[in-house]
């Protein structure tokens, strides 16, 4: 364990000493997740400020005074779309859908027939396909409205228009709701983790064999077990480390959101960045070995780094498993270095209590890949000292 402390200082000295790299690795990871979900806020904050401003853009509204009546009697403001509305939905250069009214509505609403209006907009253009809806619901409550008047007319209860109250009842708490706008939290944990063992790893092993450093390292009369875990260590260290840089990042981010709505429901504090920071320590450790045991084969750190690919991939790629799976989280879930760490960190932001059965098996399949690789890296360094 001394020999192993040893080996283990000179890494973190080693990797520390490299500070253009280290600032390579922290900048993305400490400001890209944050920078992002301030991003998020400042369109949420946009489309509620226009649903604030409560503002339709109406083409021939003059040829339906009813209709306009409705409108602002439901406290929005009427505006004449642009001659040109339709090019600048598509250039997004317009960010609110327009209601087309036809010339002959009035006198066809007049003679019992349903006159047809449009709701114009472009479903590349974002802002605007979000205010579909409430133009919609606007022109529902007019439909509603001119039933009810035409049945009271003729004497009939208008009751039967709804002849069935619903109300709506959401199960979701309110950091589940808010769960769904946040899931890039914990993808960027994870590639936190993945990159600040990456270049770690990869100059321990492929780094030091350029260099000329890693043979007569191992001809010291030092065990290649004390070698290798010294070595480990520093690296999951180096990754633990920016990870919870990572976290801890999202705390004052969390200050600046635009969103008031955001910023209310967004509680992250002292407890979900330890806890994400608990939950990072398997994967960790597994990713650090592994990526060790692929660059211990390589003669130059071009080489280590190509190698590497793979697993970058792969671990980016797997949060996106659970996106594309909208049949909930399947049994295997937890076995999957990466994918288990993302659904345990979106539990935490659901504000759901975590469980043993949850947890065990992302520290199972670490702890074994963390063993088989280290095993893979001391046979190599073996191999390498007896040529």
């Amino acid at each position: 364990m001394k020999l192993a402390f040893l080996v283990f200082a000179k890494e973190l000295t080693d990797a520390l000493r490299d500070r253009r790299t280290l600032l390579r690795l922290l900048i993305p990871a400490v400001l890209m997740g944050p920078a992002l979900l301030m991003a998020l806020s400042g369109l949420i904050a946009s489309m509620e400020e226009r649903a604030d401003r409560r503002e339709v853009l109406v083409v021939n509204m003059e040829a339906a005074p009813t209709l306009k009546n409705f409108i602002e009697r439901q406290t929005f403001t009427i505006k004449p779309a642009p001659a040109d509305y339709e090019a600048k939905l598509r250039a997004t250069r317009l960010l609110e859908p327009v209601l087309v009214v036809p010339k002959d509505f009035e006198a066809r609403l007049l003679a019992g027939e349903a006159p047809t209006v449009e709701i114009v907009s472009d479903s590349a253009n974002q802002h605007a396909s979000a205010g579909v809806g409430p133009i919609q619901r606007l022109l529902m409550g007019f439909n509603r409205e001119r039933a009810m008047i035409n049945l009271a007319l003729r004497g009939v209860s208008t009751e039967l228009l709804e002849p069935v109250d619903i109300e709506e009842r959401d199960l979701a708490s309110v950091q589940a709701r808010i769960a769904r706008l946040t899931t890039i939290v914990p993808m960027f944990i994870i590639m936190a983790v993945l990159y600040g063992a990456l270049t770690a790893a990869l100059d321990s092993t492929a780094g030091e064999r350029e260099r000329g450093s890693l043979e007569p390292l191992l001809m010291n009369p030092v065990p290649h077990g004390a070698i290798v875990a010294g070595k480990w260590g520093a690296v999951a260290l180096l990754g633990m480390a920016v990870a919870l840089l990572s976290s801890l990042s999202f705390v004052p981010a969390q200050w600046l959101l635009r969103s008031d709505s955001l910023q209310a429901m967004f509680q992250f504090g002292t407890q979900e960045v330890l806890s994400f920071w608990l939950l990072q320590i398997p994967l960790a450790a597994g990713l650090s070995a592994l990526l060790m045991a692929l660059a211990i084969r390589s003669k130059t750190f071009k080489e280590a780094q190509a190698g590497s690919t793979l697993v970058v991939t792969a671990v980016s790629l797997m949060p996106m498993v659970s996106m594309l799976n909208p049949g909930g989280d399947a049994a295997w879930y937890p076995w999957v270095p990466g994918l288990a760490q993302n659904q345990l960190m979106l539990a935490v932001l659901k504000g759901e209590a975590l469980r043993w059965s949850q947890v065990v098996p992302s520290i199972v399949v670490g702890a074994a890949l963390t063993a088989v690789a280290l095993l893979y890296v001391a046979r190599s360094m073996r191999t390498a000292v007896a040529r």
